[in-house]
């Protein structure tokens, strides 16, 4: 399948100017995004970017103990690249799928030559670097300055934006990227079911309201969000907005 404007759901390649387009359009391919499969490996050459159009991948930082605690994440409205030149760069943050999807991926020598022969798309990837720094420093706030309940409750809203109201997760997996311990996840877990924002199943949550989550999240949840909508112009498929209620 050959990737055309009509058939791509990534906001950020549907935000590119069609001439920019037209230059990454040859070399994208259809790609499976299974679960942990990692698209950025630390400290190892950048092969590919990847733009998901479902599921949801993290990235996170390494302890030297190599304990991950997630520092950000991504769906259908962004992609893997995370300097100017992926064809031959190398970071010290692992991206995964944290959620099962599907995408598009590009080949990073073909990336950085239309990233060198376009201002418009290096004008466009700054702006998208500019919005997950944002979001980095965000979580950054949120494990600093709020309790597990709003932290949980705004990774969960994140979650929403990218997937819908019912997505597969583990409370292992969310104590390793809230760097928590497991009795935390599943504490912060009944308080939020307690308040009826939330249904927790095995492997499983469903948002149940969205308003309500947004109150226990307690303004952790948005600016990133808002920033997003901001930066990276022309979306036809913005991420989902509602901040926090009065």
């Amino acid at each position: 399948m050959s990737a055309s404007r009509e058939t791509i759901k990534n906001t950020f390649l549907l935000a590119l100017d069609p001439d920019v387009f037209e230059l990454l359009a040859p070399h994208l391919e259809p790609v499976a995004l299974p679960m942990r499969m990692i698209l950025v490996q630390e400290n190892k050459q950048i092969e590919y970017v990847y733009f998901p159009e479902s599921g949801i991948a993290s990235i996170v930082a390494l302890t030297p103990e190599r304990e991950m605690i997630e520092a950000g994440v991504f769906g259908y409205e962004g992609c893997s690249n995370f300097i100017i030149n992926p064809g031959s760069d190398r970071v010290p943050m692992r991206t995964f799928m944290q959620v099962t999807g599907e995408g598009w991926r590009i080949a990073g020598e073909h990336y950085a030559r239309v990233l060198h022969a376009s201002q418009s798309f290096t004008d466009r990837v700054l702006s998208y670097e500019q919005y997950k720094a944002i979001q980095f420093a965000y979580t950054a706030i949120s494990h600093g300055s709020y309790n597990l309940p709003e932290r949980l409750a705004r990774w969960i809203l994140m979650c929403q934006d990218r997937v819908g109201d019912n997505f597969p997760i583990t409370h292992d997996f969310l104590a390793t990227m809230l760097a928590v311990r497991r009795a935390g996840v599943t504490e912060a877990i009944h308080h939020l079911e307690g308040h009826r924002a939330i249904k927790a199943t095995r492997a499983r949550i469903e948002v149940l309201d969205r308003g309500r989550l947004l109150d226990l999240a307690n303004g952790s949840y948005g600016v990133p969000e808002q920033h997003y909508d901001r930066l990276i112009l022309q979306i036809t498929r913005p991420l989902r907005i509602e901040l926090q209620s009065e």
